[in-house]
């Protein structure tokens, strides 16, 4: 039995189909990424360094700045997680500590000021204007498809874990105090303006997270400002510090982070128990006591 209307109704229904989709398609702009594999993906998001530089000149060495100055690669960035966002994002059941942690630098030190329970956008909104506190999302990925799709292809692509945080800082103020992390880590400025610090390692290629003191860490070994559309890399144990200049609004960044305990050492550690746990199965000599007294 063909549908009320006919033939008229049909087409009045693919119409408004069509102008669903083209306002979806317009509210979120055409990725700038190639998707096609992992090794593309990659190669896109570090663009115009090429991979092989990249490897040879860069991972685990320095750091890497990428200003690009590009509106169509700003406006692909800021779809991917901007401040409006939170609003909607407060009504899937997130939680202070689980989701998000809200702090502020003060005097050198990280200034907590979570509340208990379930978020609420009013609540949150007042603390980041009054307080002048930063908003750290967690994995973000698990809310926004295209984070989780760049994810997704770079852990294809580095076989390791990938994970996220975003970091949204209002004008005149600084989450973080100076730290190195164990991780690398890829960040994509989204929206805003975020002024950068960063220094010499005091431990290369770190196993552990450490906050650093003003007066430990010397001077800048590079400092920029960071916009909509640029990319920054560093190795883990990189001494680093950012925060929201002045006359902006607010600064929003998602930090791509990697290989943590991914180091030959982390391997062997995982490895080596094994191997020996197998071989003492096979060899008797490996099952006998060791000598009276030796560990005395």
């Amino acid at each position: 039995m063909p549908k009320k209307g006919g033939r008229r109704a049909e087409m009045g229904r693919e119409m408004q189909a069509q102008c669903k989709r083209a306002k979806v398609e317009a509210a979120c702009p055409p990725s700038v990424l190639s998707f096609e594999n992992p090794d593309s993906l990659f190669g896109s998001l570090i663009s115009p360094i090429k991979q092989e530089v990249f490897f040879k000149e860069y991972w685990e060495q320095k750091p890497l700045l990428v200003q690009r100055n590009d509106p169509l690669l700003a406006a692909y960035y800021q779809s991917l997680f901007q401040l409006s966002d939170l609003k909607e994002l407060c009504s899937e059941s997130l939680y202070y500590g689980r989701d998000i942690n809200i702090c502020r630098c003060v005097n050198g030190k990280k200034k907590v000021l979570n509340k208990e329970g379930k978020l609420n956008y009013m609540q949150l909104k007042k603390i980041f204007d009054q307080k002048k506190a930063t908003i750290q999302f967690h994995q973000p990925q698990r809310f926004k498809e295209e984070l989780w799709k760049i994810q997704e292809k770079l852990e294809c692509y580095f076989g390791s874990l990938v994970g996220s945080n975003v970091y949204i800082t209002p004008e005149g103020s600084q989450g973080l105090p100076p730290h190195y992390d164990d991780v690398e880590v890829f960040i994509l400025q989204l929206e805003g303006e975020k002024h950068w610090r960063l220094y010499k390692p005091t431990v290369p290629l770190a196993r552990e997270y450490s906050v650093e003191s003003e007066d430990r860490i010397g001077n800048p070994t590079h400092e920029f400002i960071l916009k909509p559309g640029d990319l920054l890399y560093f190795p883990r144990g990189t001494i680093h510090q950012a925060d929201t200049p002045l006359g902006i609004a607010c600064s929003t960044h998602v930090t791509i982070s990697t290989y943590q305990n991914n180091s030959w050492g982390d391997f062997l550690l995982d490895a080596i128990p094994g191997l020996v746990f197998d071989a003492a199965k096979e060899d008797v000599a490996l099952r006998t006591s060791i000598p009276r007294q030796l560990l005395m």
